[in-house]
């Protein structure tokens, strides 16, 4: 922020205010793209943003979604209006405006999570990490309290109950909706949501992970003369689940020329500006393995270029399931007017940093 423009303020208090609305400006994508110039030309809604964030001192209005409604994309000034107190005088929640209603209430919420992997070229896992998140799209009218129970370890062992199913999250996060000192005390997950699309809570779980998509390879690269690729593809989960969209990318020496390839299924592209062979399978069920063979040419004359051992990386999202076997246990739903109100909850398993080195 400093680097981009020249303003000093003696009050640390409103540096960190302007750092703050600058976040929000890109979030709201008042601002494509953050620059001194882009800055210059909408000095009007950065004015406008600077006075609706901060009152009397005092931080106030820091929703994105509320903030849209206050200011618009054209930069239109608000009227002067009667001084407003802040938000934690009057208990008001900050992140979603009264009087929302739908025909129909709706609640959609994706349990998400990411596997990070590095295994070694002997085939020993290095690296493992669950990272996860729940997503919520909210449909619902007036001012709702929600109530989510997981299969929480710490919850169940308070509670007395069986341990057997049950997942310990660590380094969680929650949204600022989420009542932090309901949750410190019983684990309890209570919360006013936002209104449309937010990240309810992230966390992650150090724990070491079962590959899920399993690749041995052999690349044999003959001087002057050709580089043969032999891939074998297994999935490590149960029948029941299907990997989708999987994209095995086996990186080739960047002189390579001439590929032939053959596979038992999907199909395999060369993409030269990354020098990667791409093999999709577009549907990868649990319990199988299939097989990619490759064959480039190299030129005659040997290239200068020194090229490490670059590992092989896999892309997949398996939905109906989580490799945590973290579990919405439930999610109710109260609103004073008494309306019912439907709940939806979708998991998906999806490569994050997916490595596998090679030999």
């Amino acid at each position: 922020v400093s680097a981009s423009v020249s303003v000093c303020f003696t009050d640390n208090t409103y540096y960190n205010t302007l750092c703050l609305l600058f976040w929000y400006c890109i979030d709201l994508e008042y601002f494509k793209e953050l620059e001194e110039e882009s800055i210059r030309d909408n000095f009007v809604i950065v004015y406008e943003l600077m006075d609706e964030v901060m009152d009397f001192g005092f931080p106030q209005t820091t929703d994105s979604k509320i903030l849209q409604e206050y200011i618009t994309q054209q930069g239109h000034k608000l009227d002067v209006g009667a001084p407003r107190p802040p938000a934690t005088v009057t208990n008001a929640v900050s992140w979603r405006s009264e009087g929302i209603k739908y025909r129909k209430n709706e609640v959609f919420m994706d349990v998400i999570e990411s596997v990070n992997l590095l295994v070694s070229a002997t085939g020993s896992v290095l690296r493992s990490e669950i990272m996860g998140s729940i997503k919520l799209k909210v449909v619902l009218s007036g001012m709702p309290e929600l109530r989510l129970g997981l299969n929480d370890k710490v919850l169940f062992e308070i509670t007395g109950r069986e341990k057997s199913k049950t997942v310990e999250l660590e380094d969680v996060q929650f949204h600022q909706c989420v009542r932090l000192s309901r949750f410190e005390n019983d684990r309890t997950i209570s919360f006013i949501p936002p209104d449309g699309e937010s990240e309810l809570m992230s966390y992650r779980l150090n724990t070491t992970v079962k590959p899920l998509i399993w690749i041995e390879s052999v690349i044999e690269k003959f001087s002057h003369s050709r580089v043969e690729i032999k891939v074998k593809a297994k999935s490590q989960f149960k029948s029941r689940s299907t990997a989708n969209n999987v994209a095995i990318m086996v990186p080739v020496p960047s002189d390579a020329d001439s590929p032939k390839f053959k596979t038992s299924t999907g199909s395999c592209k060369y993409l030269p500006e990354k020098s990667v062979v791409q093999w999709n399978i577009k549907s990868f069920p649990g319990g199988k393995e299939y097989m990619m063979r490759a064959h480039f040419g190299l030129p005659s004359v040997e290239s200068d270029e020194l090229e490490g051992k670059r590992p092989i990386t896999v892309n997949f999202e398996i939905p109906y399931f989580t490799v945590s076997g973290i579990q919405v246990r439930y999610l109710k739903i109260i609103e004073k007017s008494g309306y019912q109100a439907l709940p939806w909850v979708r998991y998906i398993t999806q490569s994050g940093d997916y490595q596998l080195r090679t030999n």
